[in-house]
């Protein structure tokens, strides 16, 4: 496959998942416990295996591992301003902060467009492959990539903990 093919799967793929994400950090979403774990799992996997490809150099591990604490530090204010309640069908919902999430969206969008503008040279012009980083090969990258995974584990591990305290608060009234 040629390097356009590539990247002419690749947006349209990274499209869907932002708009995804943006519609998940918008109104009330529907607790859902088993996608929540897998996710955590999943997130959980591409962070060791980018720690594992960082540790061939030390300044990419460092970006991850200082993006994923600032992360955890912004998922549990996340959590702080989350509000939960059931609907008239008697879903348990929650309602995320919207300017977090957005943040966040923001951010990966940004790091990866201007990633991609760097990179967009290395396309024309295969004589420039050497001069141009690769995609992750930068701390910067890596520390947002840490932030979103920090975040979205943090904040899914602590909303399955807040969702069980509204059950049993639930039962009790």
């Amino acid at each position: 496959m040629t390097p356009n093919m590539i990247y002419a799967l690749m947006i349209p793929l990274m499209a869907f998942a932002v708009w995804r994400r943006v519609r998940g950090s918008f109104g009330p979403q529907p607790i859902r416990r088993k996608r929540m774990i897998a996710r955590i799992a999943i997130f959980s996997v591409i962070a060791a295996l980018l720690a594992l490809g960082g540790l061939h150099n030390l300044r990419l591990l460092e970006g991850l591992i200082g993006g994923a604490l600032a992360g955890a530090a912004l998922g549990v204010a996340g959590l702080r301003l989350t509000r939960f309640e059931r609907d008239a069908a008697g879903q348990d919902l929650y309602i995320p902060n919207a300017w977090i999430g957005g943040l966040l969206t923001v951010l990966l969008i940004g790091r990866l467009a201007w990633r991609f503008l760097v990179a967009l040279p290395q396309l024309q012009d295969p004589a420039t492959a050497h001069a141009t980083p690769a995609m992750g090969n930068s701390p910067l990258t890596l520390a947002i990539f840490g932030l979103m995974i920090g975040y979205y584990v943090c904040y899914f591990a602590g909303l399955l903990v807040h969702h069980r305290r509204f059950e049993r608060a639930q039962l009790a009234t």
